[in-house]
């Protein structure tokens, strides 16, 4: 009688929980349920492809994906946290988020996602465990919290017209916006690329980038980011209007160079470029770099509020975006021109001949030519040196 008055007492939400281990069952409860999926919003590409996603899991699986398309990925974890202040344990108001580090961080420390779940989807089975970074989110193990649906690293876009030659390193890069001042800019932080530039500049500028996997409270932050701001002093008068201005975006940094503005710009995305030139965004001369040190590479997730009323629908479209044909349109540059989170050798030789066949674009490198990937820093120092740019340059 005890346990049964105690077992009363629990919400709702620990009950009936769907099982991705029983896929059939997980299918049967998502058919007719609609995921709100809270994704960047940002980019007209990326929008198209969760548009075709949501028509290909309305077809297969009679699942309704509803994009809603955010800013700045903290506003749906406050939105979950919100909602668990408010004791909405049940069908909150996300249902996926495209979430990386900090973010994602902070869900999992405060108990906000659902799962373990990534690791019994049924397309895991492809995904490549060795190769990539797909069990750690900026040195955070995922523990199935979160599935991986696209690959990423730091590439920088040159248009070769003005720059006909890649820059080895961020010492290489002073020198040459020192010699062509205006020429150079990255999107202000604490836009998620334009603080992926500050942690680049500081991984390739530290005698020892490992110090960063550590939380910056454990570590000598003044001394580990000296180098950092003693580099953005002496480059900040010679970027684009005088580092007195920053696009706000990663989109507005490829329009400034589309329009002959910027020579030089960032990316998370080796196939952006080409996938820019396809779409008039970019003007053909444009191709692109790493450093010779490396750059930073990491996986995009999704994952699953713990309050989420459609979780097998969720756990539908997570394992959609893992499964070759989803993969494969993503990789494609005239579609996204994003890294596949797959391992070759899983897949059939239909897929891996699709693959193979894939031209991926006059601007991307190849996997040989992206060379070391380096690690993600702990997600606090994404935070801090975010906080700390605003403090030095953000009120110039």
């Amino acid at each position: 009688m005890r346990l049964a008055i105690l077992a009363s007492l629990l919400p709702v939400a620990a009950y009936a929980q769907p099982d991705p281990a029983d896929w059939d069952a997980v299918l049967d409860e998502a058919r007719g349920q609609t995921v709100y999926w809270h994704a960047w919003g940002g980019s007209t590409t990326t929008n198209d492809f969760i548009a075709w996603a949501g028509e290909r899991i309305d077809e297969e699986y009679g699942v309704t994906l509803e994009h809603v398309k955010l800013t700045d990925t903290a506003d749906a974890v406050t939105r979950v946290l919100t909602e668990r202040q408010a004791g909405e344990d049940e069908d909150g108001a996300v249902d996926l988020i495209w979430i990386n580090g900090a973010n994602f961080a902070s869900m999992k420390e405060e108990g906000l996602l659902f799962g373990p779940f990534a690791f019994d989807l049924p397309n895991w089975q492809y995904v490549d465990v060795n190769g990539k970074t797909v069990t750690t989110d900026f040195t955070v193990p995922t523990e199935g919290y979160e599935a991986p649906w696209a690959m990423a690293q730091v590439v920088f876009m040159h248009d070769t017209a003005d720059l006909a030659e890649p820059l080895g390193s961020m010492e290489a890069i002073l020198d040459w916006a020192t010699s062509n001042p205006g020429r150079f800019t990255y999107p202000q932080p604490p836009d998620f690329l334009g603080t992926t530039f500050l942690k680049q500049a500081l991984i390739d500028l530290s005698e020892d980038p490992s110090v960063l996997a550590v939380p910056v409270m454990e570590s000598d932050y003044d001394a580990v980011t000296a180098p950092l701001w003693a580099f953005l002093d002496e480059l900040t008068p010679h970027l684009w209007r005088e580092g007195r201005a920053y696009p706000q975006t990663g989109p507005r940094q490829l329009q400034l160079m589309n329009d002959d503005e910027i020579d030089l710009a960032i990316s998370f995305s080796p196939g952006e470029a080409s996938t820019a030139i396809a779409n008039f965004e970019l003007p053909e001369t444009v191709r692109t770099f790493v450093l010779d040190k490396g750059t930073i590479g990491n996986a995009s997730f999704v994952a699953i509020p713990y309050n989420s009323g459609s979780k097998a629908g969720a756990m539908v479209l997570a394992n959609f975006l893992m499964s070759p044909e989803a993969q494969l349109r993503a990789q494609d540059p005239e579609i996204l021109g994003y890294g596949t989170v797959l391992d070759m050798a899983a897949l059939s030789e239909e897929d891996r001949s699709a693959f193979d066949s894939l031209a991926l674009g006059i601007a991307t490198l190849s996997p040989a030519e992206l060379g070391q990937v380096q690690d993600e820093p702990h997600p606090s120092w994404a935070t801090a040196l975010a906080d700390d740019w605003q403090e030095r340059y953000g009120t110039r």
